[in-house]
């Protein structure tokens, strides 16, 4: 059954501006393993730029945006050996999920050169008869 789903779309240039006018930014929204990753890639910023959609998405989806103290660290997207982007939480955000039934993650990215957007989709268990 479905908890929530979002979506997010954002522009490629505005994560990028802001990421190089405050480095520290970089580590406050993603991490070690989100920025070892994206830093591998040609244009860093498409990269970048699809996992903080992927995190603002996460929180729509979980319907409460940034009320309860959880942070974008706290949301990570990994890709799999096949390259498929794949969610895990930590911290408050793991608590959140916990507390709320939310038994599976499912997440899609896309980016052009110019913009980057992703949907999140939070699903829980059905209740048994």
């Amino acid at each position: 059954m479905i908890f929530g789903a979002g979506t997010d779309i954002i522009e490629v240039q505005r994560v990028e501006e802001k990421l190089v006018r405050t480095e520290s930014l970089k580590t406050k929204l993603f991490t070690p393993t989100e920025i070892a990753y994206c830093e591998s890639k040609h244009r860093p910023a498409m990269h970048f730029a699809a996992r903080f959609a992927a995190k603002e998405a996460f929180l729509k989806a979980m319907g409460t945006g940034w009320s309860g103290g959880h942070k974008f660290s706290e949301i990570e997207v990994v890709n799999n050996a096949l390259g498929k982007p794949e969610l895990f939480v930590h911290g408050k955000v793991k608590e959140f999920c916990e507390a709320h039934g939310v038994s599976a993650m499912e997440v899609s990215l896309t980016h052009i050169k110019d913009l980057a957007s992703a949907v999140v989709v939070l699903e829980m268990k059905s209740p048994t008869p």
